[in-house]
């Protein structure tokens, strides 16, 4: 219930394909099922003219039914760190005309986001789909240090230590949830945590 209240809490729909000449697809994991499943609506040819960059899961078995689309080009990465330099010059080098369709996890989304509004692409005309984990990508508001896949409330930065409430407050700018220190009066109250963002 509380989610719905943030105003910068991202809101995502289900792919759909869009005209264009070209169509950018970035996705983790189970970002591959909206891709798959929006193939249904897309007329014929669509893909003749798409890029697909997929970060494969452990144990991935969606490699397959993407490569089966028939895209112009398919990559895989094996993290969003390593995708981004081709993510960049292919926005950098895009023509009027492209679609970009993100699916997957919040952090995929985010950062991928990011890297577009950077690149001028204005947010309305993204198209994203949230598919898998409900893990969460956190800046740390004492440190600024990022914490990436966190699931439990609280949880402990990665770069300075502070037991931290992941708040619902989200960042466009930094692609992440916004984490406070949870017992910053009293260091030795430490609640219990709770593997909620799965």
């Amino acid at each position: 219930m509380a989610a719905k209240t943030i105003i910068s809490r991202p809101v995502y729909g289900t792919l759909s394909p869009q005209p264009g000449k070209h169509h950018l697809f970035v996705a983790d994991a189970e970002g591959a099922l909206a891709i798959r499943d929006m193939t249904g609506s897309a007329p014929t040819g669509f893909f003749d003219e798409a890029e697909i960059v997929f970060i494969p899961g452990p144990n991935d078995k969606h490699v397959a039914a993407l490569e089966a689309l028939k895209p112009a080009q398919f990559h895989q990465a094996p993290s969003f760190a390593s995708l981004l330099p081709r993510l960049r010059q292919t926005l950098a080098n895009a023509h009027m005309g492209l679609r970009l369709y993100l699916a997957g996890t919040e952090g995929l989304i985010g950062q991928a986001m990011q890297v577009a509004l950077e690149a001028g692409i204005d947010h309305t005309s993204i198209q994203s789909e949230h598919r898998g984990s409900l893990a969460r990508r956190m800046q740390c508001v004492h440190c600024k240090g990022i914490t990436e896949n966190v699931t439990t409330q609280p949880a402990t930065c990665a770069h300075c230590g502070l037991l931290l409430l992941v708040r619902d407050h989200y960042s466009r700018r930094i692609a992440a949830f916004q984490g406070v220190c949870i017992n910053a009066e009293d260091r030795s109250e430490i609640p219990p945590m709770e593997e909620i963002f799965r």
